[in-house]
């Protein structure tokens, strides 16, 4: 299985395009310690050849600009992607599949309530079902991911519900906002080969480390989990925003309730963190929070990270 870090940034990318704040600014500035990220998507692969992407960033196009394994390679009209696997219907993760409206064929994998959000906004039609299949996923039913011809590629996903929240543009300002629901909102994948072994998971957001979900976790070979913010009121304090990260639908990386507190126990053999914010001081490399991630076992990933298991 070979693994490509697409994007590893949350919604509006680092630097944000409206964002001011310090870290932001060394980005922009080319500071090596403050690299430059897209908006969150990985790629996947098993036979070197066919590719199938988790989430469908609002940058796709660059991110398949910049990997040259994503680029048409066999006659005049060719992709090497195969397929996208949504796990909610946040804008950061699902807009990039306006890019892939040419009449190419794809598999498209999503839940029932997902799919019926793209059903109900006529732009996504762009996406022609002569040549886009949709596929509803079925939470804890285990599916081997297809190939537009039929053949199946290899890889087995097990789609599962984690804490979360409608994605913010289908909230409902007369209704409470359930913010650590668990339902077909915000999903996470388990990724297994064909023998039914777990290699990785996927889970770019959750609101909260429940105990089964701490259960299905524990001693995974390798988990990709949210990275958002470093503190639940990170925003608020440095003055770029209004929300906490629980209100967004989000753990933090600190504190006792945290991510990093979170997996201390759960023996997993790598951990990574995606989606993350351009406020969140863990994009810094040369900061103190980075040396804390780092001391309890995690990475921060980066557009064009690589991990092959």
């Amino acid at each position: 299985m070979r693994i490509k870090v697409l994007g590893a940034a949350a919604g509006g990318g680092y630097p944000q395009w409206n964002c001011n704040h310090p870290n932001s600014r060394r980005a922009r500035s080319g500071d090596p310690a403050a690299r430059q990220r897209t908006q969150s998507s990985i790629a996947i692969n098993r036979d070197g050849e066919h590719w199938f992407l988790f989430n469908a960033s609002p940058d796709l196009r660059q991110q398949i600009t910049d990997n040259d394994v994503l680029h048409p390679s066999q006659g005049l009209r060719h992709s090497p992607i195969q397929g996208v696997v949504l796990t909610n219907a946040d804008v950061d993760h699902i807009a990039g599949l306006l890019n892939l409206r040419e009449s190419q064929p794809l598999c498209l994998y999503a839940t029932k309530k997902v799919l019926d959000v793209l059903q109900a906004n006529s732009i996504f039609n762009v996406l022609n079902p002569k040549f886009v299949k949709r596929n509803t996923l079925t939470l804890g039913e285990s599916v081997e991911l297809s190939f537009p011809n039929g053949v199946r590629s290899g890889i087995v996903v097990v789609p599962f519900a984690v804490p979360g929240k409608v994605a913010l543009w289908l909230e409902d300002e007369n209704k409470d906002v359930a913010l650590s629901a668990v339902g077909e909102d915000t999903i996470a994948l388990e990724v297994r080969n064909s023998s039914g072994e777990t290699e990785f998971f996927y889970v770019p957001g959750c609101a909260e480390m429940t105990d089964d979900l701490a259960a299905r976790l524990r001693d995974a070979p390798l988990v990709f989990f949210d990275g958002t913010l470093w503190r639940d009121d990170e925003m608020i304090r440095d003055e770029v925003g209004i929300k906490t990260g629980k209100r967004m639908g989000h753990m933090s990386l600190s504190g006792e309730d945290g991510t990093i507190a979170a997996f201390k126990n759960l023996q997993v053999g790598r951990k990574v963190f995606i989606h993350i914010n351009t406020t969140n001081p863990v994009l810094l490399e040369d900061s103190e929070e980075r040396a804390l991630a780092t001391k309890a076992g995690w990475e921060v990933s980066y557009d064009g990270m690589e991990i092959i298991i």
